[in-house]
């Protein structure tokens, strides 16, 4: 383990940087200095340009921060798709006490975005996972720092199945919601996402990239979302990941790809300890995230097994601020 890796998880005093650097001098590694202590380039710049103080003050800042994972459907949001007072007055405590929020959701990235500025987190210090692991944004460098798609072949075969079943099934590209036939399912879903939507006769030929996720629905009809999963499983499996989102969309993304994955991404690629990130969600696809964090929080509103998967569960619902109490309970308090 570096120094920083170390001194983060408090398991080093900040004087060691003081040896570790001379052994650096003394010896031939073939690192920078920064390399070999583990530092990040702010954390070098402070270090030449102000001082040793300056350092160990930015690092013991950065020791204290905590990254807050939230879903936005069922968890962040109501029932009517708003915040509620309590939620948005907490979300705004966690990040004037320097803390990162983390809005985590199937949405595709135009719609999480939307919801980011609405919510008042798209500032620089936050960051969206969108496609339910498929994208991780930073929102202050306005950049994916992530990505992973599915196969042209692929995204063909779950069309031809799903239209075979006779269930709405569509892909995304940077703006649009894409789809092969229209249908209530398509309509109801752009309008609830804030997403435009466009039918072409062949979606593989109509997409200049590949889709980030494929996702199959069925809003009168839940039960066949269910019906569909088990038929369009065996086909795919070891190649693509199939779950829940909500109990009538069926999500469908690259193997591998999860919220569970982009929690421990993100947290390395910031130097946050993942025992030191909250994770708050209520569905089948928020369970690797709850797993993934160093504190897994479940919904009361939530399925059965993401409560049972879970190291606490709210006493207070999506509509009744449940994430503000899970925020005073493990960030805010502390």
């Amino acid at each position: 383990m570096t120094f920083r890796e170390r001194y983060m998880q408090g398991m080093a005093r900040f004087d060691e940087i003081f040896d570790l650097t001379d052994e650096w001098n003394q010896g031939d590694d073939p690192r920078t200095l920064r390399e070999y202590l583990g530092l990040t380039e702010e954390e070098e710049d402070v270090w030449i340009s102000e001082s040793d103080e300056a350092l160990e003050d930015l690092m013991d800042r950065e020791r204290r921060r905590m990254i807050f994972f939230v879903d936005l459907d069922g968890t962040l949001l109501n029932d009517q798709k708003e915040i509620t007072p309590g939620n948005r007055k907490a979300l705004q405590r966690l990040q004037e006490g320097g803390h990162a929020a983390v809005i985590c959701t199937g949405r595709a990235l135009p719609s999480a975005l939307r919801q980011a500025k609405r919510l008042d987190l798209a500032h620089p210090g936050n960051y969206i996972i969108c496609y339910n692991g498929g994208q991780i944004y930073d929102i202050g460098a306005e950049k994916i720092l992530y990505s992973r798609d599915i196969p042209m072949e692929l995204t063909r075969l779950c069309f031809d199945e799903a239209h075979r079943f006779g269930i709405s099934v569509q892909a995304y590209d940077e703006t649009y919601v894409i789809a092969e036939e229209q249908s209530y399912d398509l309509e109801a879903y752009s309008k609830q996402q804030d997403l435009p939507w466009k039918v072409t006769e062949d979606v593989t030929s109509y997409l200049k990239r590949n889709t980030p996720k494929v996702l199959c629905l069925d809003k009168r009809n839940p039960e066949r979302v269910t019906a569909f999963r088990a038929v369009l499983e065996p086909k795919v499996a070891g190649e693509l990941d199939l779950f829940l989102s909500q109990s009538d969309y069926l999500e469908i993304v690259p193997h591998g790809v999860n919220k569970g994955f982009a929690v421990r991404y993100l947290c390395d690629a910031l130097g946050i300890p993942v025992s030191r990130s909250v994770a708050a969600g209520d569905a089948e696809n928020d369970l690797p995230m709850i797993r993934a964090a160093g504190t897994g929080a479940a919904m009361c509103n939530g399925s059965e097994p993401v409560k049972s998967g879970a190291d606490y569960v709210t006493q207070a619902d999506n509509n009744h601020d449940g994430v503000a109490e899970i925020l005073e309970r493990f960030i805010l308090n502390r």
